[in-house]
């Protein structure tokens, strides 16, 4: 807190931090300024862009639809901040309230709010990830790249990985006529955020569409020829795909090693917070100066059976962000929880995919409108119980009614007949989920804790 300790300083005078210049970083510093904040206000961000909007680079950028450079996020409103843009942050000094540079500057605050977000995660052999013509794709600069590769037309690509943003690649790649072949190691794509009754329907799409989609199995080795471009990927099924671009989506990985050895607690899952977005230290007692927001914030949600929550969502990016922020400037009985039910979207051969709460945490699965077998329908998924989690292909105008159940913690199965119910639909199904002990691609939502009221964990003082 400032020097005096008041909340009233920190609005004059104090000194506002934010780590991380993207959507929840903006968001937060806009939403500071709109309450009132007067202070000073730096904004650090480890890309030399300002921020700008990463969704489009998936689907619109791929396609030559709109360009890398005109993807910036829209001003809500004046931020009047000091950015330090194109260096990283890389360390924390909790005591001291500094937080250090690349550059070796050392930047002090009153309040700082870490959203640093994820990276996507590289091929794990650095030699062949080195390969030219392999990509991964998170960045601005990683699209530009990779769509200037796909400009070229290229005899075959080959994406590893069919979660949400390895299928949207594929989409994109056979929009533009490229033959395209995805590897995946779960049982479909998007198995593990929407389970295997929906990810039947996912692979649907894919071979429809001309996708030479391989499930099961893994890629264990990729081969470059002479000049050092990708010419072949090895499989564990023992077969080859034979291609010159090569795009890993494996998931992403939480922006959090530059906190190493600084106290607070954060980790591979992210960083671990309360439901207002106040960090805990390593100790688990939770900061009064510190605060995450976005998809490095890791954080119990009530509504879910206060399970830690990681959300790699653009709107809880959006919503955790002002909550963030107004509570950065609030006294403790005016701080406020994120309780904003999840969501998620996404475009691919030509289907519009919408997700409200959490359906990976899920057992069962209701097709409550449409039909699986026209790939247009909606699924309600419950969880002892309860409805936890909704899921719309081209059938997303029901989304708002199972938001609403959601909320309300109504009963599952659905004590009512829909108006649109499909024979698919008269009773709950297997969910069909994998293990979890078995990783599939790029999940949007990380299940990582539980309820404070179970203890789980015995601690033995050191002798």
């Amino acid at each position: 807190m400032p020097g005096d300790g008041s909340l009233e300083r920190l609005g004059r005078e104090g000194r506002v931090v934010v780590v991380g210049a993207s959507l929840a970083g903006l968001r937060a510093a806009e939403t500071l300024r709109a309450k009132g904040f007067t202070g000073t206000l730096t904004m650090i961000g480890d890309e030399p862009h300002e921020p700008y909007d990463r969704p489009p680079l998936s689907k619109q950028v791929l396609l030559g639809r709109a360009s890398a450079e005109r993807t910036a996020l829209p001003r809500l409103r004046s931020v009047d901040a000091t950015w330090r843009l194109g260096v990283a942050a890389t360390g924390l000094d909790m005591a001291a309230r500094r937080v250090r540079l690349a550059d070796g500057d050392e930047v002090p605050y009153d309040r700082l709010l870490i959203a640093t977000g994820v990276r996507a995660r590289p091929w794990p052999r650095e030699a062949e990830a080195e390969l030219d013509g392999v990509f991964c794709l998170r960045t601005r600069d990683d699209s530009v790249a990779l769509a200037r590769r796909l400009d070229a037309g290229p005899g075959r690509v080959l994406v590893i990985g069919a979660g949400f943003t390895g299928s949207e690649i594929a989409s994109a790649c056979r929009e533009r006529g490229l033959p395209v072949t995805v590897a995946e190691r779960g049982a479909a794509p998007l198995v593990g955020a929407l389970g295997g009754v929906v990810g039947a329907v996912a692979a649907q799409l894919h071979r429809e569409h001309g996708v030479d989609l391989r499930c099961g199995v893994m890629v264990t080795a990729l081969e470059g020829d002479a000049s050092g471009r990708v010419r072949v990927a090895h499989l564990s099924d023992g077969s080859t795909v034979e291609c010159d671009v090569v795009v890993v989506s494996l998931g992403a990985t939480r922006n959090t090693e530059w906190l190493a050895g600084s106290g607070l607690g954060a980790g591979p899952r992210g960083i671990a917070c309360d439901a207002g977005c106040r960090a805990f230290d390593i100790r688990g007692i939770v900061t009064d100066d510190i605060y995450a927001a976005g998809d490095v914030a890791r954080c119990p949600h009530p509504l879910f059976g206060y399970q830690f929550l990681s959300l790699e969502h653009w709107g809880n990016a959006v919503t955790q962000a002002a909550v963030a922020a107004h509570n950065m400037l609030s006294e403790s009985t005016d701080r406020v929880p994120h309780m904003e039910v999840p969501s998620f979207w996404s475009s691919q051969f030509g289907v519009n995919i919408k997700s409200v709460g959490v359906p990976s945490l899920g057992t069962e699965i209701l097709i409550a409108q449409g039909s699986l077998k026209d790939h247009r329908f909606t699924g309600v998924y419950g969880y002892q119980g309860r409805v936890v989690g909704a899921v719309a292909f081209d059938h997303a105008r029901w989304l708002p009614f199972y938001q609403e159940l959601i909320e309300t913690t109504a009963p599952f199965p659905l004590p009512f007949a829909t108006v649109d119910r499909h024979p698919d639909g008269q009773r709950p199904i297997d969910a069909d989920f994998p293990d979890p002990s078995v990783p599939t691609h790029g999940p949007t939502v990380t299940l990582s804790g539980y309820s404070p009221a179970e203890r789980r964990m015995t601690f033995t003082p050191a002798h």
